[in-house]
């Protein structure tokens, strides 16, 4: 019996699949990777003339690989920005701690076929190549010239269309890989060689730019240019006052406020002879009266780019989170696909099965038998441009299976959905004329006829708004208040998300997919920030920016240079263009831009000089320095660092926590003064010498390491004299005693990444590390207890024993996972059994 082995791009999609393609009757075992269990059932394969075969139905985690620079080109200050258009790239494993590789390599071995079921978008047939570049070599070979990798492309998580799915494998999609490709590159190359050449530059001269890194992207910077143009105009406006003639007219007991047919006027003394004129009459004469019904059109299918627009502007919802809530519906099977660019419906689009389920919903029965009863058909209006079906439901969700924001939006998408299908809403508007002296003044009023579709989407309603008495031609309305009123000109708002979602769609900056990712990284860069009625008003540095872009190279800031980019990128997709050629004329027209600018820095550095703060008189004083053993200042603004002003020296210090001094105490091979980094009080907290944290003192150690990494054999703050045994959850840290943490007395994984703690003897008086070591392997501690709270018998204060073995201390240990401000804990759970010894349950990953 053959093996076929489908992988698609998420577990809870996984399971979905194997859900639907065995008839919920599988079997689902744990694999090397946590994250990806392997669901296994046996059914027919119809490439193989239907014949039965042994299923394995996994998954990945997203991206399997990721592109990067050769570990030589890592070090920003021992490489040249400019290296980075040619340096050598290569690929790595995304997520290394899930072991996705080795994880494929094990279940593809001796398979027969392999089915991508990876979401049907160019990024989705980016991964699959990457599946197979790590299947194939391990699958079993064919004896013949016949096809073993197939590819499924479906829309929907819905029996009907897996089902069609896999009766119609197809081959993946080569040309849309390679654009993908092409982009990252691209990213990689000309994002990495901005932001280093940046980030050292204005980082080593100014205190309070409040921002890790000062960063470019192709997409991101246009993207804040859009922003700061609407700041522009804003600051540059200037109000003109303007003069309007109000009139209010009665008839019987209705007042009626009707406008003046030339608006307003910028001339105050015209304004007044106006008025002057219409003064001498004391009646308006309704002259004609005009009445027509009107249509308004239903919203044509729903894409991406629209679904985003109005989830900011009418739900009050951020584009990233959207797509998420988006991707998980669709992997639940309550929506379609959520990434597509197409706004008409298909011919053979079934409606009525859609439809039919939501009969039995009290909140849409109503509007779906007006459907059905009408034998609904298929909308004519909108664009397909050759992507995914537009965004629909696919199943009915009652409000109890949804919560909060996933059941808002679900809610807006069934509108949209029997909302693009319904008839068009039907009004009477009118408009009544009315004469007065030689002037005309106009009334407009509106009143629904039929609903149409504003019934199932009350926002688009028309309101009403009529006279209490019927209008006619020839009508004399008696003057109730004739005046000059003063206005003043405004300058338009600060963009919305929705308003800047449109821009970037119209320039051809992003896609339906990377749209929310560009608009995250601009605020979370700290270059603009979402303020009331999610409006993006720019920060001081996104606007420092963005006008020395202006200064040096206009290009780089607007969105003509990424759309011609990305039409490039659409060729290659479409097998028009050659891979090679695309990337190397892109990177060289970048290249000189780089070029250019680096040369011109100082026009930038002009406006940074006059905005921000210069790391020589910003921060306190905090350490000294080993050099000079003048006081170094403590920059805390983004990224937090230390700088001596007689040295003219930056050092770069841990990210995400506080720093504070040491007890005064000094490094024994530098001099400097040592400081403690720490993440809060349920966090992890270590010392380190700014040095060498910043200039490793040994052979193979990497930079930025604390005093509980390094390997100096008497310094009584490092490792051999503090470090207790291996971690219990990572492979290469070591559990450390924190010797500033008494008396709530802590070990703490040393590396960085690992966030385990261990509380250990709360309370105690004093603990250390001892030279002697248990059987087990751990170094012994020493605790001396509180004469007041001592658990040992006779008032004996003093106790000496292994934290995992010694009954007495492993009673008084507890291990945890340290928390970073609003931070998540997570395990993979013991390696070694005594380090199971005293352990509490480590939280799970979780994954959708």
């Amino acid at each position: 019996m053959p093996v076929v082995l489908m992988v698609a791009e998420k577990p809870s999609l996984a399971k979905s699949l194997a859900e639907i393609l065995s008839k919920r009757n599988f079997q689902t075992r744990k694999s090397i990777c946590g994250a990806c269990p392997v669901h296994e059932y046996e059914g027919y394969f119809p490439p193989v003339s239907n014949s039965r075969a042994k299923f394995k139905m996994t998954s990945v985690c997203g991206h399997v690989m990721s592109l990067d620079f050769q570990p030589r080109y890592n070090n920003w200050e021992n490489t040249d920005p400019e290296e980075l258009f040619t340096a050598k790239t290569i690929k790595k494993e995304a997520m290394a701690n899930l072991h996705i590789c080795k994880f494929l390599d094990i279940e593809a071995r001796g398979v027969d076929y392999l089915v991508l079921w990876l979401d049907c978008d160019k990024e989705g047939e980016n991964i699959c190549y990457e599946v197979i570049d790590i299947s194939a070599p391990v699958m079993r070979q064919s004896s013949g010239n016949y096809q073993t990798i197939f590819r499924a492309r479906f829309s929907a998580i819905t029996e009907k269309e897996i089902t069609r799915a896999m009766a119609t494998l197809v081959e993946p999609d080569w040309n849309q890989s390679r654009s993908v490709d092409a982009r990252q590159e691209l990213d990689l190359r000309i994002g990495c060689a901005f932001t280093r050449f940046q980030t050292m530059y204005f980082q080593s001269k100014y205190s309070d730019l409040d921002s890790a890194l000062i960063s470019y992207g192709p997409c991101q910077t246009p993207t804040l240019g859009f922003c700061v143009q609407r700041h522009d105009t804003i600051q540059s406006f200037k109000p003109e006052k303007y003069w309007m003639i109000d009139c209010v007219l009665s008839y019987g007991n209705c007042d009626l406020s009707v406008d003046w047919i030339r608006q307003r006027l910028f001339d105050y003394e015209a304004a007044i002879m106006f008025l002057g004129l219409l003064q001498q009459h004391r009646e308006a004469t309704v002259s004609d009266v005009l009445e027509k019904i009107r249509s308004k059109a239903p919203p044509v299918a729903l894409n991406t780019v629209d679904m985003l627009r109005v989830a900011s502007s009418q739900l009050h919802m951020g584009p990233q989170h959207v797509m998420h809530l988006a991707e998980r519906l669709y992997t639940q099977g309550y929506i379609s696909y959520p990434r597509t660019e197409t706004t008409k419906y298909p011919e053979s689009f079934d409606f009525q099965s859609i439809l039919y389920q939501f009969k039995g919903d009290p909140q849409w029965k109503e509007h779906v038998d007006l459907l059905l009863e009408s034998n609904v058909k298929c909308p004519k209006t909108g664009k397909d441009v050759g992507d995914h079906p537009p965004i629909t439901p696919m199943r009915c969700a009652r409000r109890q299976e949804l919560s909060g924001d996933s059941w808002r939006l679900y809610e807006y998408i069934v509108q949209h959905f029997i909302g693009s299908l319904s008839p068009p809403c039907q009004f009477k508007a009118t408009q009544a004329i009315f004469r007065l002296g030689d002037e005309d003044f106009t009334w407009s009023g509106t009143q629904p006829v039929t609903a149409g579709f504003t019934a199932v989407m009350p926002w688009h309603a028309v309101s009403t708004h009529t006279t209490q008495v019927e209008l006619a031609k020839g009508q004399h309305w008696a003057i109730k208040q004739l005046k000059v009123s003063e206005h003043h000109t405004s300058p338009p708002e600060y963009l919305t998300e929705s308003e800047l979602i449109g821009l970037m769609e119209k320039h051809g900056i992003g896609t339906d997919a990377s749209i929310p990712v560009h608009i995250e990284n601009v605020c979370q860069r700290n270059y603009a920030k979402v303020d009331s009625g999610r409006r993006l008003i720019p920060t001081k540095l996104g606007i420092v920016l963005v006008h020395g872009y202006q200064k040096i190279d206009a290009e780089l800031v607007l969105p003509t240079m990424r759309s011609a980019v990305e039409e490039q990128l659409t060729s290659i997709a479409l097998g028009k263009a050659d891979f090679d050629s695309v990337l190397q004329h892109s990177l060289d027209i970048f290249g000189r831009k780089f070029h250019y600018f680096r040369s011109n820095i100082t026009e930038m550095d002009e406006l940074f000089e006059a905005s921000f703060t210069s790391v020589a008189a910003g921060g306190k004083p905090l350490s000294r320095c080993g050099r000079c053993i003048r006081f170094m200042r403590y920059i805390s603004a983004k990224p937090q660092r230390l700088y001596c002003n007689t040295c003219d020296e930056t050092y770069a210090l841990p990210q995400g926590g506080t720093v504070k001094l040491y007890k005064e105490l000094k490094c024994p091979l530098d001099g400097f003064e040592l400081v403690i980094f720490s993440t809060g009080p349920k966090g992890k907290t270590f010392h380190l010498c700014p040095y060498c944290y910043n200039q490793p003192p040994f052979p193979g150690m990497p930079k930025g390491m604390g005093c509980n990494q390094c390997t100096h054999a008497s310094c009584p703050h490092a490792l051999p004299q503090l470090s207790v045994c291996d971690c219990t959850e990572c492979e290469g840290g070591a559990l450390v005693l924190d010797p500033a943490s008494g008396p709530c007395w802590r070990l703490a994984c040393n590396d960085i990444k690992c966030n385990i703690v261990a509380s250990l003897c709360e309370g105690a008086h004093r603990v250390a590390v001892t030279d002697q070591c248990c059987g087990c392997g751990c170094k012994l501690v020493q605790v001396d207890f509180n004469k007041s709270n001592t658990p040992l018998a006779d008032g004996l204060t003093s106790h000496v024993g292994c934290p995992f073995c010694d009954g007495v201390i492993s009673s008084r240990m507890n291990m945890h996972h340290s928390v970073r401000g609003r931070g998540r804990g997570r395990g993979r759970g013991g390696r070694r059994g005594h380090h199971h010894r005293g352990r509490s349950s480590s939280s799970g990953r979780g994954r959708h």
